[in-house]
């Protein structure tokens, strides 16, 4: 028998992730976790990644209880999640209070192994992150995100892998997000690795180019000691290699393979069911897409854009961002497409392609990427592009979370009167208005005035009647309002309070909450009704056509509105924040003038063709 080669399950984060934008729920984890938990993995990785946004954004479930419930059901298996160095589990920097606050009671919760990356290579933003995971007597990979570019060589790679060694990480993980790692350079980098650097390394990569198990079979003739694997129903395509499929061909190499052939053979079987259950989000695509050789798009970001742009109603742009992609990375200096850089370019790249005009419209993430505030940039960014994004302001050249205050404290005092617990508290600190939010709903959920079911849920109980007995009356209209038409689906009831009674309905795909007060009537006409008096919903806003209306450049979340009624505002002025594919953008005042009228609030969803407010 030859050396012993280990083996990291990634079924329950990166797989799911990558397939159908991490829409998996805990329960469809829970029956199977204790199989996984004999199975002989060295790891379990299932925490971390965009896990945790989306169980708070969609799937109304705390991750934090997640965490704790599969520690509970794997005893004998070392979690581990994947942090993304001083972003934590989020998508900008924050300060190191809230890092290291954060990385304790990752710790503390369950998690044994923490996989540490920063986007750039910058290891400035990975320093805080790993000494705490060390003080807590973790497990810590210090992971490298392999790309290609002009400047990113081997001996580039070396280095960092030094400096992590240095840093106290015990484990060097070549991070091959976009499945660009080819079997050569796979062999030529870990040899390289195990040589000069001589830590045990780990290979993490994805099947979309085709290359990643030649590459992990290479990595490992190599020297490699670990390789992430998923469950065969949710391998391959934009995911990582098949469990069973690995086991089997190294073991015929002569490797020591601990994995039980009939644990993945239980696990496979329930996971064939459960993707099932997540058809409307899964990926289109099937085998293999030479094409990221070029555009470079990881398996987890390539699910989410496919996503977005379907939300957008504009999915038929997808070639066109495919081609910008590579075209906005170039202009920003190279950097790995990974989150969060991932989400600033693919977000820029839409937007450029959906406005018409490169850099039209520029996120603010776009923005602080440029001024340096989440670190150096592999090779420097294009003058022209700093000057169009940036103006006449200079990049930083210091740590970036050294400019940042710390805010533990003050977040805790915000969020004191909904806050449940300190892992509260730091969900808050890292997504303020998503966790706020789930925080209410919570605390709805719990006085029973609305139902205990998930946005994911509501949809799905949409379509199948599951919700409530057969109504009377129909379930589905098309509502004229002021000769505006909408296609409005019925999704729930909620419990009436002061004679105003909530319904959750979906407005054109939309979901929403609107209260219909004593003052409605409605008049079914034929398939149609027309609707008056308290209807409280987005539909009475104005639509966007005067020279002053301001409007958001895509459907989105209000984030936050800069001005009040009466304020005088200039041309170019930054008057309100929407949020839209993860990523928040500044909207500008159209002319010179006067705030006449604001029609939204924080939290309100919004159209293209609506005013946000009006400026004369």
């Amino acid at each position: 028998m030859g050396r012993k080669l280990q083996f990291t399950d990634v079924t329950l984060r990166d797989a799911h992730q990558s397939l159908f934008a991490t829409r998996m729920k805990t329960k469809d984890m829970i029956d199977i976790a204790p199989i996984i938990d004999k199975a002989g993995f060295w790891s379990v990785e299932m925490w971390g990644g965009a896990t945790f946004d989306a169980c708070l954004r969609f799937l109304r479930e705390d991750p934090w209880e997640r965490l704790r419930i599969l520690k509970k059901l794997m005893p004998n298996s070392k979690l581990q999640m994947l942090l993304r160095g001083q972003n934590l589990i989020g998508y900008k920097h924050y300060s190191d209070d809230v890092v290291k606050a954060f990385v304790r009671k990752a710790a503390e919760n369950g998690i044994d192994i923490f996989r540490i990356f920063d986007a750039l290579n910058d290891l400035r933003n990975v320093e805080v992150a790993v000494e705490t995971a060390k003080e807590c007597g973790k497990i810590v990979e210090g992971a490298i995100s392999y790309t290609v570019s002009p400047v990113h060589t081997e001996d580039l790679y070396i280095e960092l892998a030094l400096q992590y060694k240095e840093m106290g990480a015990d484990i060097i993980t070549i991070k091959d997000m976009a499945s660009l790692l080819s079997p050569e350079r796979a062999y030529s980098l870990v040899k390289a690795l195990k040589e000069e650097v001589g830590l045990p390394v780990h290979i993490h990569t994805h099947c979309t180019s085709g290359m990643a198990e030649m590459a992990q079979l290479k990595a490992v003739e190599a020297g490699a000691d670990m390789i992430d694997v998923a469950t065969s129903p949710l391998a391959s395509d934009t995911s990582h290699p098949c469990a069973e499929t690995m086991a089997f061909v190294f073991k015929g190499f002569g490797y020591e393979v601990p994995l039980e052939v009939e644990a993945l053979s239980k696990m496979a079987k329930h996971f064939k069911e459960v993707r099932k259950h997540y058809k409307k989000y899964d990926m289109d695509f099937k085998g293999v897409d030479a094409g990221v050789l070029q555009h470079q798009i990881p398996g987890g970001m390539m699910s989410n854009l496919v996503n977005q742009l379907k939300e957008q109603g504009a999915l038929d742009k997808l070639d066109e961002v495919l081609k910008e992609i590579p075209r906005v990375r170039e202009d920003l200096g190279y950097p790995p497409l990974v989150t969060p850089t991932s989400q600033i370019v693919g977000t820029q790249s839409v937007l450029n392609v959906l406005s018409g005009e490169r850099y039209k419209m520029i996120t603010q993430e776009t923005k602080n990427y440029v001024r340096g505030l989440y670190g150096k940039s592999p090779a420097p960014i294009k003058e022209g592009i700093i000057k169009k994004i940036l103006g006449d302001e200079q990049p930083i050249t210091c740590r970036p979370a050294d400019l940042l205050e710390p805010e533990l404290e003050q977040r805790r005092k915000e969020i004191e009167s909904l806050a449940k617990s300190e892992e509260d508290v730091l969900s808050y600190c890292i997504f303020p208005q998503v966790a706020k939010e789930f925080f209410e709903w919570r605390e709805k959920v719990k006085k029973g005035e609305i139902p205990a079911i998930s946005e994911e849920d509501l949809a799905d109980t949409m379509e199948s009647d599951k919700l409530c007995p057969q109504p009377l009356a129909p379930t589905e209209f098309v509502v004229n309002v002021h000769g505006e038409s909408y296609h409005v689906k019925i999704a729930g009831v909620g419990h009436k309070t002061e004679g105003r009674k909530p319904y959750f309905i979906k407005i054109d795909g939309r979901l929403e909450e609107v209260v219909v007060e004593p003052l409605v009537e409605v008049v079914p006409t034929a398939g149609e009704v027309e609707i008056s008096g308290g209807l409280t919903s987005s539909s009475r806003r104005p639509k966007a056509i005067k020279e002053g209306d301001v409007s958001s450049p895509m459907p989105a979340k209000v984030v936050e509105i800069r001005v009040e009624e009466g304020q005088q505002v200039k041309e170019g002025d930054v008057v309100a924040m929407v949020e839209a594919m993860k990523m928040q953008n500044e909207v500008h005042a159209p002319i010179t003038g006067i705030v006449k009228a604001i029609y939204v609030k924080s939290g309100d969803q919004v159209n293209p063709d609506e005013a946000i407010m009006t400026i004369e």
